[in-house]
């Protein structure tokens, strides 16, 4: 019999709409049309999954590439606002020094604490493992 906790979705979905929309709407001037192509894409093709246990990211061409990360990889968050703080871009700093960018995230800031919540969680736990077998 397992007792493994169920995972729990805290956020499931795409990029900020406010991204696409003022992106579309800048994109009317010619200066901003890359910008708006990767809007487009991104509102496309980029989907977020962020649960109890890991973070999911499927992107690139027609969704394909996959991402996941697990809260003990992740040594670092950090956030930079965008859209006058409606939504935001993240990275994620992981134990290897490699960097995962959750570009246009909605509600980044309730996510951003959530994180780090389980981040937190999860370096607790393992302080509080001992090893059996020797005697202190």
């Amino acid at each position: 019999m397992s007792t493994a906790k169920t995972e729990e979705v805290h956020y499931e979905g795409g990029p900020a709409r406010g991204d696409l929309i003022l992106n579309v709407l800048l994109g009317f001037t010619l200066i901003c049309l890359p910008f708006t192509v990767g809007a487009i894409v991104r509102a496309v093709w980029l989907r977020f999954k962020v649960t109890s246990r890991r973070i999911s990211v499927s992107g690139g061409w027609m969704g394909k590439d996959k991402t996941q990360v697990v809260y003990s990889q992740i040594t670092d968050v950090l956030c930079v606002p965008r859209g006058f703080g409606a939504w935001g871009d993240m990275v994620l700093v992981l134990n290897d020094g490699a960097r995962l960018e959750l570009r246009s995230m909605p509600r980044f800031r309730d996510i951003e604490a959530y994180i780090l919540e389980r981040m937190a969680e999860r370096r607790s736990a393992s302080e509080d493992k001992s090893v059996e077998g020797f005697a202190a």
